[in-house]
């Protein structure tokens, strides 16, 4: 059957950020996916230079009405990116509230794009939004995907986090705000495997009919890549969404497909890169737009490269 998205996030002209980097991925895999663009700029601002729009909260408001009257606002899934005002966060509140009163089993995939390994939050004003998120839709399916580093764990549960342990607890904690799906997918935790990977970690809440609870936790280690990647954690959300949609009680598979398919564009893009700077130079901004397009194959049919194992599973 048709399964439909609704994408709210930023847009570039050139290159591959929030929407550009999700649509074509998700269509890919057999998506219908409307897009409604929270900023429009004419590249990412990890360029020179950059020129754009932001979308108000009146805007995007007007925008649903159009498609409510219509009467085709039936969506299978709402995946949120990156914003930078709070009423217009406000505005996708209502919109998700509405649309899970149009279809019950809606699911939910946040990508609250609240920081960089520079620590730099971009939406400090946002976090009680994103709290709004999940206390307003407590118990619901959804998914959140937290994009980001120990300081702002910190802000979101108020703990730290140190250790494989922490991060269980950390997880489970975000599973009482709501999110039955959590995947954490770059933290500082040390890799057993060195310091050329990173640690990506998953946990998974299922409700049997019996009224039991199923949680399974995964963890990841990805190998890093020297170079700085724009538009990879909105591939992220969008490649989440679609494996989790075809194994929804699979976090393992669908983590493994997710990040291997990251792996293959970046690995692509990083060779392409450096074939364009040329021999002892760095790539710049414009030479380092993920290669999606030419990573076709590997979003439809994902060589699994890079395994999950799992740290914990239980029944309650």
């Amino acid at each position: 059957m048709e399964c439909r998205v609704l994408s709210i996030q930023s847009h570039v002209v050139r290159g591959y950020v929030g929407n550009k980097s999700a649509t074509f991925p998700l269509q890919v895999l057999g998506f219908e996916v409307d897009s409604i663009n929270s900023v429009q700029f004419s590249n990412h601002t990890g360029y020179g230079h950059w020129k754009g729009q932001v979308l108000t909260a009146e805007e995007l408001n007007v925008l649903y009405e159009g498609i409510k009257l219509n009467d085709v606002n039936h969506y299978d899934y709402i995946l949120t990116g990156y914003s930078r005002d709070t009423s217009f966060l406000e505005t996708v509140v209502d919109i998700i509230k509405e649309l899970k009163g149009t279809n019950p089993k809606l699911v939910y995939v946040c990508d609250p794009v609240m920081g960089d390994q520079g620590e730099r939050l971009f939406t400090a004003q946002h976090i009680s939004v994103i709290l709004c998120y999940l206390s307003d839709l407590k118990n619901k399916t959804f998914i959140i995907m937290c994009v980001i580093t120990n300081h702002f764990f910190r802000i979101l549960t108020g703990r730290k986090m140190h250790s494989v342990e922490d991060a269980i607890e950390v997880m489970d904690l975000l599973h009482k705000m709501g999110p039955e799906t959590v995947v954490l997918t770059s933290t500082d935790l040390p890799s057993t495997r060195g310091d050329q990977f990173l640690v990506a970690l998953g946990s998974q809440k299922i409700i049997k009919p019996d009224g039991t609870i199923w949680t399974q936790k995964i963890c990841m280690d990805i190998p890093k890549v020297d170079a700085v990647f724009v538009g990879t954690g909105d591939l992220f959300a969008a490649m989440l969404l679609a494996w989790t949609h075809h194994h929804p009680k699979d976090l393992k598979s669908a983590c493994e497909k997710t990040v291997s398919i990251l792996h293959h564009v970046i690995k692509r893009t990083i060779k392409y890169a450096n074939e364009m700077a040329g021999p002892g130079k760095r790539p710049n901004a414009g030479q380092l737009e993920l290669r999606m397009v030419q990573s076709k194959a590997d979003i439809e049919n994902p060589a699994v490269i890079v395994e999950a194992r799992v740290i914990q599973q239980k029944n309650q």
